[in-house]
């Protein structure tokens, strides 16, 4: 059987643990048999980013703006105690980031479903996809250790002169400081995306935050969205008989829960990351959710979106037996990135072969073949438990 050829290159960022034991695995069983695959390799293991010093990092998000289209394995952000565990230089900042701030995208995450999995929430009739602006908060905060009693002041020196000081606390004991920022030009760029999105799917959009505490910083993202909405997207929403609406992220939560679903639910930095953990385990597991990162010049990164799966590691590492760890997410993300690759160059052949690959996937698990975590999950067939490495040669029986 001939393989299908890729003209242009994705970029393939490999990752960390249990998940770089996976990304392995789809490779040689469900990828390469099939496709002749054409990837720039990047490395971002933790080792390979703390021996680069973090440069390798920066420099597969500068590959993806130059091929347009980016796949990645799951990626260890390191603690005080991954310090520790890997010996590493410094406390790396999260790889996932530094790559959204140089592509400033929005990640819209949406759940990958099956006839036999049903939502925790039994009203949940309809995926419910999360934008997460990708840029600035908390994951490019300046963060510092207090050591003693002494004051914090926030201070902005403009470039014309102007000026802004006041104080955050004056501490009387030891403890923590963090800075945070955004600007106008991503949060923009993020309103944009997600009306675009919104238009092309043809889904309302609900936007949340907390402008009643936060009244600068909440409220700037409230405002632009507005103002966006109003000026360039009001008539066309209106013409596709779909709405936009603002409301404050603890009301957003009790309507989300009380909804049927079938909407995009668009939250900032920190609020999309742990709302698309929440909406996708609710759906039936965090590893069936689908993640892309979309930059506002249409580059596209895909990946899973969890972790690395950290004890199934340890344990296939310690014990040498293999885990059922379910590698549906990590599969998605090729799959994902292949398609776009092949619509971007006009490949049908890589586009079927992506949807193919979906499909056989999707059948397995409806079939009755899983991983553990999908089981408890599972009605209307009887399950088969099987480790990552069985499920996976599942899959590629049906390809």
């Amino acid at each position: 059987m001939s393989k299908i050829k890729m003209a242009t290159p994705i970029v393939e960022m490999d990752g960390d643990e249990m998940t770089r034991v996976i990304w392995t695995m789809i490779k040689e069983d469900l990828l390469s048999p099939f496709v002749e695959l054409n990837t720039e390799y990047y490395d971002l293991g933790l080792p390979k980013r703390d021996e680069t010093r973090d440069k390798i990092t920066w420099e597969a998000a500068e590959a993806i703006k130059k091929y347009r289209v980016g796949v990645k394995c799951a990626t260890i952000t390191p603690n005080k105690q991954r310090v520790e565990e890997y010996n590493l230089h410094e406390m790396w900042k999260s790889p996932n980031g530094t790559i959204r701030a140089v592509l400033d995208g929005t990640v819209f995450r949406a759940p990958i479903l099956t006839t036999c999995i049903k939502p925790v929430v039994k009203n949940w009739k309809k995926p419910i996809t999360i934008a997460r602006h990708a840029y600035g908060d908390v994951y490019r905060g300046t963060e510092y250790r207090v050591p003693e009693p002494g004051k914090a002041e926030l201070v902005f020196t403009g470039k014309n002169g102007a000026s802004f000081r006041e104080t955050v606390y004056d501490y009387e004991c030891p403890g923590v400081l963090q800075a945070m920022y955004n600007k106008d030009t991503s949060i923009s760029s993020f309103a944009r995306s997600c009306f675009e999105y919104a238009l092309s799917t043809k889904q309302d959009i609900w936007f949340s935050s907390k402008d009643t505490i936060s009244k600068q910083y909440d409220q700037t993202f409230k405002l632009i969205f507005q103002d966006i909405f109003e000026k360039e997207y009001a008539a066309k929403f209106k013409e596709a008989g779909i709405i936009y609406f603002y409301t404050l992220i603890d009301d957003a939560v009790a309507r989300v829960m009380r909804s049927e679903g079938g909407f995009i639910w668009a939250c900032k930095n920190y609020d999309g990351d742990v709302m698309s953990d929440m909406v996708s385990t609710a759906f039936g597991s965090l590893a069936m959710m689908t993640s892309v990162l979309v930059s506002p010049d249409g580059n596209f990164e895909y990946e899973a979106a969890h972790g690395t799966v950290t004890k199934h590691f340890y344990r296939y590492r310690d014990t040498g037996k293999m885990t059922s760890t379910n590698p549906v997410a990590t599969i998605f993300a090729w799959s994902g990135a292949l398609r776009k690759r092949g619509e971007l160059d006009g490949n049908q052949d890589l586009v079927a072969f992506a949807n193919k690959l979906e499909k056989a996937t999707i059948d397995t698990i409806e079939g009755g073949v899983m991983t553990k975590d999908l089981t408890t999950l599972c009605e209307g067939v009887v399950p088969q438990v099987v480790d990552t490495k069985e499920f996976i040669k599942a899959i590629a029986a049906k390809l």
